[in-house]
């Protein structure tokens, strides 16, 4: 990449980072302190304020990455976080569940990954556009571990209610570091019928779907590995990091030579299916071995190779297939599959959990692997749509 380049992909994946670092520190102990405040809170209202976070991103991603479209990522971006800055302090200023709740509602008003997505397309080129992307999904994982580490001591320090507010106040934080990093990418006019026609590409809804099961696999990875980890390893909650940290450190490693491997030689597409299949692997290792700790630590970096991998690669394919004017559009679909996914794969993980315990969670996880693969083999070669160069095809497969 060259100096904007990095300078853009480091500037957004610092964003996400301050952005997410809060809401991963708060969640994790959400229902207890919903349950300690002044008259405590319902079965229903701790669900209604853990959910209606991840409700409104899937509901306005697509809207508002449309929006970027018409009028602008950067206008999109500072809106999305003054709102969730905003969410942010409303929920941390009360012990009211009702305006909690409210609060993580603004919160999930601030959907903007679309947009973060569609301008970081915008100012990379197609060939090194797959390692911008990882570095953003680099960027959330670390935002995940540093919150292992520092929710249970800022938590003794500060509260729940104050790291609400911290998370308000470095959210505002994000806001300069992206003004004054990314630079603003030139507008292209829009043309009516952007959503239907993205709905309509089948390759489009192919990665959708890919991005659907791969965060559905992660979410039930993150259900069953906590118990794994209590047996097998025998460590508490609060030392979980000690395992995840390493673990993701050393898979990046592989994640991004896989990249770089695939990038230079327009092999994305079989880079993109061995992915999938490491996945696959992963889990069922882990599904077979999870009381061994060699085994289980072997199947979770496994998997983290391919996820990572494909955290770049699936947003930057989408981003060469859709035309110009369409990336705000598509990446909103994208990104509303992305919270589906989630919500489905913690659903089915719990679900697999209380049925078939440790074991089951793993074996689902990797028989999402082998469905993802019956539609990802028919996955066409990348192709780049910038306004430049319109549509060139780079991959030889």
């Amino acid at each position: 990449m060259n100096p904007m380049e990095w300078r853009a992909t480091s500037s957004l994946t610092l964003l996400y980072i301050l952005r997410m670092l809060g809401m991963f520190m708060v969640v994790p102990t959400l229902a207890p302190y919903l349950q300690g405040l002044p008259g405590g809170a319902t079965a229903m209202q701790i669900g209604l304020a853990m959910g209606i976070y991840g409700l409104l991103q899937a509901c306005l991603q697509i809207p508002l990455g449309m929006l970027s479209d018409r009028i602008g990522r950067r206008s999109i971006i500072v809106f999305g976080l003054v709102v969730f800055a905003l969410g942010s302090v409303v929920a941390g200023m009360t012990d009211d569940v009702t305006w909690v709740i409210a609060g993580r509602a603004l919160q999930g008003a601030g959907a903007i990954s679309s947009a973060v997505s569609a301008v970081l397309a915008d100012v990379t080129r197609p060939q090194v556009r797959t390692k911008a992307m990882a570095l953003l999904g680099v960027g959330m994982g670390m935002s995940f571990l540093l919150a292992l580490v520092l929710g249970p001591l800022l938590s003794g320090i500060i509260g729940i209610d104050g790291i609400f507010v911290l998370t308000g106040v470095l959210v505002l934080f994000a806001i300069p570091v992206f003004l004054l990093g990314v630079p603003d990418a030139p507008r292209l006019p829009t043309r009516p019928g952007n959503l239907r026609k993205v709905l309509r590409d089948r390759q489009l809804l192919r990665l959708d779907g890919g991005i659907f099961c791969n965060q559905a696999m992660m979410m039930a990875l993150f259900i069953a590995a906590p118990f794994a980890l209590k047996d097998t390893f025998g460590l508490p909650d609060a030392e979980h990091w000690k395992f995840y940290l390493p673990v993701l450190l050393v898979s990046i490693i592989p994640a991004f030579a896989l990249i770089g491997w695939a990038e230079a030689r327009h092999h994305l597409k079989g880079a993109l299916i061995a992915s999938v299949a490491l996945l696959g692997i992963g889990m069922g290792l882990a599904a077979d071995g999870h009381d061994s700790t060699v085994w289980l630590t072997l199947g979770v970096c496994i998997f983290f190779i391919g996820f990572n991998f494909l955290e770049g690669a699936l947003p930057s394919l989408i981003s060469r297939r859709a035309p110009a004017d369409q990336k705000g559009a598509a990446l909103g679909v994208y990104s509303t599959s992305q919270f589906l996914g989630a919500f489905a794969g913690s659903a089915i993980g719990g679900a697999a959990l209380s049925i078939w315990g440790i074991t089951g969670v793993f074996a689902c996880a990797a028989a999402m692997a082998l469905a993802w693969l019956t539609f990802a083999i028919g996955t066409e070669p990348p192709v780049a749509s910038d306004a430049t160069t319109g549509p060139q095809a780079v991959d030889t497969e």
